[in-house]
């Protein structure tokens, strides 16, 4: 009987240990919580930015245009920024870095 309960015991372990254990696929796509997280509700910095863009474009050239785009460059930059730093996974902090970069090359205009 008792090595009836112990070996229960350490199954029963076992199979803790093992879903304790996060394996790649985990930690790119899921939080600490175990929710899958690829997208969210978004966050004032990419609505401010993606707001602003999109004003810069609809407005005609001057400096409210000039305005806007430094607004939203700026929250864009803070959004990625965010990403790349507190992401919940690895999959939203890579694309914190990819953003961040691409921001980096278009505000020096090296495409």
């Amino acid at each position: 009987m008792t090595s009836q309960v112990n070996t229960d015991q350490v199954k029963r372990e076992l199979e803790d240990t093992k879903a304790q254990q996060r394996t790649w696929i985990d930690h790119t796509f899921r939080d600490s919580e175990g929710n899958l997280v690829i997208a969210q509700v978004p966050n004032l910095p990419i609505l401010v930015g993606l707001t602003a863009a999109l004003l810069q474009f609809v407005l005609p050239s001057g400096n409210i245009q000039t305005t806007f785009g430094l607004i939203g460059y700026g929250a864009l930059f803070t959004w990625a920024w965010q990403e790349l730093f507190a992401g919940v996974n690895y999959f939203r902090r890579s694309l914190g870095l990819f953003s961040l970069v691409g921001l980096i090359v278009l505000g020096l205009k090296l495409i």
